[in-house]
């Protein structure tokens, strides 16, 4: 596990990101990815108050929604960074939603997919040094725009 501190959030590099949307993707098991929040739509969300993820065995493309949030900053579909079929869902985090800031990567993981179109995961941002350079650049862009507090 590879981890920076970016700004002021925790990042891990090792993990692939979807960043328009949030999510970091884990793609150290050949045919299954874990999906999470990351901590910078954890921080521009706000608490979470409610969460619900779809049950298991849906098919879903790219963007589609998997389930929904409710926090104190955005209410909204959850959606999935990658096209595939739903495996697993935490079902943990729909009990306590605040697991997935006290522990985005670990505890507070949303839902388990099979990739459909492998080839996707090239549009993702990957890379230590990608990665931290994304997280630099959306949170120095958050700063400006007045997401996010200096």
């Amino acid at each position: 596990m590879s981890e920076q501190k970016i700004r002021g959030f925790i990042v891990r590099t090792d993990l692939a990101y979807d960043l328009d949307h949030h999510l970091w993707v884990d793609t150290s098991r050949s045919d299954v990815v874990r999906v999470g929040m990351d901590p910078l739509g954890v921080e521009t969300s706000g608490t979470l108050a409610q969460l619900v993820l779809h049950a298991p065995g849906g098919d879903y493309s790219r963007g589609q929604p998997v389930g929904s949030l409710e926090a104190e900053k955005y209410v909204g579909p959850v959606v999935t960074p990658l096209s595939g079929r739903v495996i697993a869902v935490n079902h943990q985090v729909a009990k306590d939603p605040g697991l997935v800031g006290r522990d985005p990567y670990g505890e507070g993981w949303l839902f388990e997919l099979t990739p459909s179109h492998p080839s996707e995961l090239a549009e993702l941002l990957a890379g230590e040094e990608e990665v931290a350079t994304g997280f630099e650049e959306r949170i120095r862009r958050y700063r400006i725009e007045g997401v996010l507090a200096e």
